[in-house]
């Protein structure tokens, strides 16, 4: 099986009024290729940070973060940033959409990045395969909470990532888009083959996937992959 995530004795710290808080200790796991896992844990445990890592989003402190054979600690500011830009997408619970951007425009900002073609196109079948090929023009601020996520999805699959990373998706929703969210965000996943990386309180989202690794105090207590194995 081809692994696109590995994590060799990660840590960060921060230091913060004159002493060093160690969010992450020594984090050890690797991700298959095409599966889908969940990093649970309470508040503070480190999740967000982790997933942020995982991502290049930040740098570590210590140990190697490599994704899909790149090593991003190696890498400047700029390459990871191109790095996310041709193999990562992201999901967020605050949604992150440009405000002066309609939903299609925020859709097609990943692709311009990349200079890619027919850009229009594509981005319009996939607000139609979150539902919402009727609300491209509008701006996020008229699109409720479970709209503009719809819209952060689309645009998550818009540059077809090898890997897609979801900080609390459901975390401002109620729980009726929730439920709308969470499949679609699996139906994609599955539809594209693409890694899914989602960090969650909700356990009974976790369940969802084929593997959840418990996360508290900045160690890895539990990784349970029963269903990978199985």
């Amino acid at each position: 099986m081809e692994t696109i995530l590995n994590i060799t004795n990660l840590g960060k710290t921060y230091n913060s009024a004159g002493k060093t808080l160690a969010v992450l200790d020594n984090i050890n796991f690797s991700v298959i290729a095409g599966s889908t896992n969940a990093i649970v844990g309470p508040s503070g445990s480190g999740k967000t940070t982790l997933l942020g890592l995982c991502a290049g989003l930040d740098r570590s402190s210590t140990g190697i973060v490599e994704l899909n054979g790149i090593k991003l600690g190696e890498l400047s500011e700029d390459q990871r940033a191109q790095v996310r830009n041709q193999h990562v997408g992201f999901i967020f619970q605050n949604f992150q959409l440009l405000p002066t951007l309609t939903a299609l425009e925020n859709v097609m900002v990943p692709l311009e990045l990349r200079g890619e073609k027919n850009i229009k196109t594509r981005s319009l079948d996939l607000l139609d395969k979150v539902g919402l090929a009727d609300r491209g023009h509008h701006y996020p601020a008229q699109l409720s909470g479970g709209e503009q996520q719809r819209v952060s999805l689309a645009r998550a699959f818009s540059n077809q990532p090898k890997i897609l990373f979801a900080d609390e998706p459901t975390g401002n929703l109620d729980a009726e888009t929730s439920e709308k969210v969470v499949k679609l965000i699996f139906d994609l996943n599955r539809e594209a083959g693409t890694t899914l990386v989602l960090v969650t309180h909700d356990l009974d989202l976790a369940a969802k996937t084929q593997r959840i690794i418990r996360i508290k105090g900045g160690k890895v207590v539990s990784d349970d992959k029963t269903i990978l194995n199985a």
